[in-house]
């Protein structure tokens, strides 16, 4: 595998490969890999001549410092499940290679960044169209790769491309949620909670699982409520917000025959450690 720390650097290789035909699959990572991680890769590998990976920790994207200071650092068993996996191309930069000087740019994706995970982490999604826009300049590969379970970032960034740049010719590829036996979906952080803490944090993903069987038994509302609640029993676990949706807007419905694609999206936090997750409903 072949290891690049500078953008100079890797933008060049990965231009000398384009020159040569191949394709190129892409997928950011913020690092601490697991399965999920993983799982984008095979979709990229299958797809693609070339699989690039980046590893970045984004501080543009953290409103709570506290997150960022925290938030799990492992790149040697990164580059090393990485290498098993037969990726080609690692990108790590350091935050200075990343911002030289600040990124004082601002984006606008109407009500797609003001809601939901938007209205809860203010300044997070424009700090991920900062980082996301930097490496898609980068690496200006064929396709990129984004988990499910991150839902709004994914419309974000397939938006991100559509405004900002149109010239890009990138297909944004999204992959479905991965998750661990209990339910429970992958996360670098769940590294970072307690063994009892794990234990409770599976209650979210069953109680979503539960919820897409009530949904002939329930309206929209009562639903709603039911998932808060149920989750909300939980010492451990408190729901900041759970919201049902149209999944293509993401903006909220009050009956299930409003449209025909419907997702529920929930933020819980367990302890202090905030976990997301996302139910179709389709």
């Amino acid at each position: 595998m072949e290891i690049y720390k500078t953008r100079q650097e890797a933008n060049q290789r990965i231009n000398d490969l384009k020159k040569q035909g191949k394709t190129i699959g892409f997928v950011p990572t913020m690092g601490a890999l697991h399965e999920g991680h993983l799982s984008l890769i095979r979709c990229s590998k299958k797809d693609n001549d070339i699989t690039a990976v980046s590893i970045f920790v984004n501080p543009t994207q953290f409103n709570d410092p506290r997150d960022l200071e925290r938030y799990p650092r492992m790149l040697d068993k990164d580059i090393e499940k990485l290498e098993a996996e037969g990726v080609d191309i690692l990108f790590a930069p350091d935050e200075k290679e990343m911002y030289p000087e600040p990124d004082t740019r601002q984006f606008d994706f109407g009500h797609l960044d003001k809601i939901l995970e938007g209205k809860h982490r203010p300044g997070h999604f424009n700090g991920v169209a900062q980082v996301v826009s930097k490496l898609f300049e980068i690496i200006p590969a064929t396709r990129a790769y984004f988990g499910k379970k991150d839902y709004q970032q994914y419309l974000i960034i397939r938006e991100l491309v559509r405004r900002y740049m149109p010239d890009l010719d990138i297909e944004i590829i999204p992959c479905p949620i991965v998750r661990e036996k209990d339910g429970l979906a992958m996360s670098s952080r769940n590294l970072l909670l307690t063994p009892e803490q794990r234990r409770s944090a599976a209650l979210i993903s069953q109680t979503l699982f539960r919820a897409r069987e009530l949904t002939d038994l329930m309206t929209v509302d009562e639903l709603k409520q039911f998932v808060i609640d149920t989750i909300n029993q939980s010492p451990h676990l408190r729901v900041e917000y759970f919201e049902i949706a149209d999944a293509e807007t993401l903006l909220p419905i009050e009956s299930w025959d409003e449209t025909d694609r419907k997702i529920g999206l929930i933020a819980v936090y367990c302890g202090e450690i905030r976990l997301i997750d996302n139910i179709e409903f389709n």
